[in-house]
């Protein structure tokens, strides 16, 4: 399948996103785009303000009286199944973003026992275990048991950011005392020492309670939403033996045909890999090196090699298993992992994940319908941010769907120069794509002498000129300066 996902949210999105999508499904789908990723349909602690990963309720898709509201930022439970099923009308998969990490919005304050540790080395004990009060069970009083009866309380967290202590408020990482241990759970990223902790009331993958009621939710989502897949936020913090778990159980039990892809948020592919192997390689992981390939290639213009693309990146290493990207919520600026690609190599950045072989791309939803928003900067100061959308993008999707299908061949021989050769199938002649980040360049390309005099035209009509094969069955390819070009059979 030559798919491609449509991200349809940024972080500063207005929101009524559900209805939005339903109008513009139909679109979506003869865009070329297969799949939707959508972003947490549940009840956040801040209601219409949270964007979906301040987790409160998972069992509140838009459709109880909690934290202000019933809908959520992005509409109502009932407009979320339209949205669902009117993505599949149009052939779409459609993907949901899951928080399981953690909790915020607590309900009530319960007594526990917890130790500070050092925020830099989460394994350092910076105090005495003490007992104090902190929001940590969650009742959810708006939904009244419908759905499920559990209840959270501190039993089902690791560790909390904030507790009262004789009346004042206390802020750090402390490890709560629970029936689990005094301890981290190891089976998560080592950063920080131990990285099971995020944010917010941090959820304990140890107790057995807590797991099943997980599962018991996930075989109620997709039985009540009928989503195709899901992206699973934060891995870094998760145990990966709850992960495994978690995956075979959806496979075997609920779909056997479930696609997954994780934010496992590390620039160094080889840490991917390594959190690949734990989880038995069960899903798929967003190419976070690519994605800062591409933004250090938008910084250093010139300097930049671009043989070097592709090196040290999961397409490389497993593309099958892989979910290329050029930007997303997390990346956009004023965020917190902000590493927004420059304007001038976005084109060609979504050149290089859309028309390779063995891409499975995600387009972001700024670089296709654009974005304008306000936010605070590191100091305090309002700033407006403008994303204007790729203007070459809808043109990149159709030499896709038309053009970019065969074997590829690269010709990855010059710093600021690279080109690859789709060969096309059957009666498709493929494409050959070329990409400056510097001045005018080209490529001598040979297609043998069964192709001579051929004529190819550039599909994105940045060049004008026409190459006509010579008896050889070669022609020189161009390229305009800090540009792509797309060739194709006229």
């Amino acid at each position: 399948m030559n798919g491609v996902i449509i991200q349809f949210f940024h972080w500063y999105h207005p929101g009524n996103l559900w209805n939005e999508f339903t109008a513009k499904a139909e679109e979506l789908k003869n865009l070329g785009f297969t799949a939707v990723w959508f972003p947490p349909a549940v009840k956040c602690a801040g209601g219409t303000d949270g964007r979906g990963y301040d987790v409160y309720d998972l069992y509140d898709l838009g459709e109880f009286d909690q934290r202000g509201s019933s809908a959520t930022r992005y509409g109502t439970k009932k407009e979320y199944l339209k949205a669902v099923k009117k993505a599949h009308d149009s052939g779409l998969q459609v993907y949901a973003d899951i928080v399981l990490n953690h909790r915020l919005g607590a309900d009530e304050c319960e007594a526990i026992t917890v130790q500070q540790v050092n925020v830099e080395n989460r394994n350092e004990k910076i105090s005495e275990p003490f007992e104090g009060e902190a929001y940590t069970k969650l009742t959810f009083p708006g939904r009244n048991g419908k759905y499920s009866e559990f209840i959270w309380d501190h039993q089902c967290f690791s560790g909390i950011d904030l507790i009262k202590k004789d009346n004042e408020d206390k802020k750090g990482i402390f490890k709560i005392h629970n029936g689990y241990g005094t301890e981290w759970n190891n089976a998560v990223s080592h950063e920080f020492g131990n990285y099971d902790y995020l944010m917010g009331a941090d959820v304990e993958f140890r107790n057995p309670y807590v797991v099943q009621e997980l599962k018991n939710w996930i075989k109620w989502y997709i039985e009540t939403t009928k989503i195709d897949g899901l992206r699973l936020d934060a891995l870094k913090h998760i145990s990966s033996d709850f992960l495994k778990d978690y995956i075979a159980y959806i496979r075997s039990d609920i779909d056997r045909g479930f696609f997954f892809v994780g934010e496992f948020w590390k620039d160094k592919v080889e840490s991917l890999s390594e959190f690949s192997e734990k989880i038995n390689h069960s899903l798929s992981l967003f190419d976070v090196p690519l994605h800062y390939n591409f933004f250090r290639a938008s910084k250093e213009k010139k300097a930049y090699d671009l043989t070097q693309i592709f090196e040290n990146t999961l397409f490389q290493q497993d593309p099958v298993r892989t979910v290329s990207f050029v930007g997303n919520h997390d990346t956009q600026r004023l965020q917190s992992l902000e590493s927004t690609v420059e304007d001038w190599f976005r084109p060609i950045a979504y050149a290089i994940i859309l028309l390779s072989e063995n891409s499975y791309p995600c387009v972001f939803y700024p670089d296709l319908y654009g974005a304008e928003y306000c936010d605070k900067d590191e100091n305090g100061k309002e700033v407006v941010i403008t994303m204007p959308k790729v203007g070459i993008l809808t043109e990149l999707m159709e030499a896709r769907k038309k053009f970019a299908v065969g074997e590829q061949v690269n010709y990855f021989d010059h710093p600021n120069c690279i080109a690859w050769v789709r060969k096309g199938k059957y009666d498709n002649g493929g494409c050959v794509v070329i990409i400056s980040n510097n001045d005018e360049g080209y490529k001598d390309i040979e297609f043998g002498k069964e192709n001579a005099g051929k004529k190819y035209i550039d599909f994105l009509q940045v060049r004008s000129d026409m190459i006509t094969l010579d008896e050889n069955g070669a022609g020189r390819f161009w390229v305009d300066p800090l540009s792509v070009s797309v060739w194709v059979r006229n």
